[in-house]
């Protein structure tokens, strides 16, 4: 088994200075470079509203469809709702939606493509939150008792710090 590289104080801090204070990371000496990553979540819900879901039957409309819509704008304007986070160009952004009916889950995974100075992974994971987020919204009159769940970064490649794959 491969061992870990020891975490750094600074690698741990990025965003805080030698006084404590917050601080946007200045990239500019970085090299451009082409980044990818992919994120994860689900929705949990009753097998009713999973049906109406994929079968497109929510008074709302066609509830993928709008999902995936606003994951992609949201991921456009990740550095207008992460205060840190800087603006980047993005190349692709893809949302997939996997229903498990025997689970009674929704689960939605993006994958965000940049070549630039910093990283893709928070646009990656603000798609899949507002995805989910949309999905309640859609299916909300049937079914309020839904959990958004597990939001995580699966994979990262590119960059400095080089690649990261979620354990299974």
């Amino acid at each position: 088994m491969p061992r870990k590289k020891p975490i750094s104080r600074k690698s741990v801090l990025t965003h805080v200075d030698a006084q404590g204070q917050v601080r946007m990371v200045d990239v500019g000496a970085k090299a451009v470079t082409r980044r990818e990553a992919i994120a994860r979540g689900a929705v949990k819900m009753a097998p009713a509203t999973l049906d109406a879901i994929i079968g497109g039957h929510l008074k709302k409309g066609e509830a993928l469809a709008a999902a995936r819509i606003a994951g992609i704008m949201a991921a456009k304007k990740t550095s207008e709702l992460i205060p840190l986070c800087h603006q980047i160009p993005l190349q692709v952004v893809e949302i997939e939606f996997t229903p498990h009916s025997r689970l009674s889950v929704l689960q939605i995974e993006a994958r965000a493509v940049t070549e630039a100075q910093t990283g893709v992974e928070m646009e990656a994971m603000v798609a899949v939150s507002v995805a989910a987020l949309t999905i309640y919204d859609m299916a909300k009159a049937i079914d309020r008792a839904m959990v958004i769940d597990g939001i995580c970064l699966v994979s990262k490649s590119g960059g400095r710090s080089g690649s990261f794959r979620r354990e299974p």
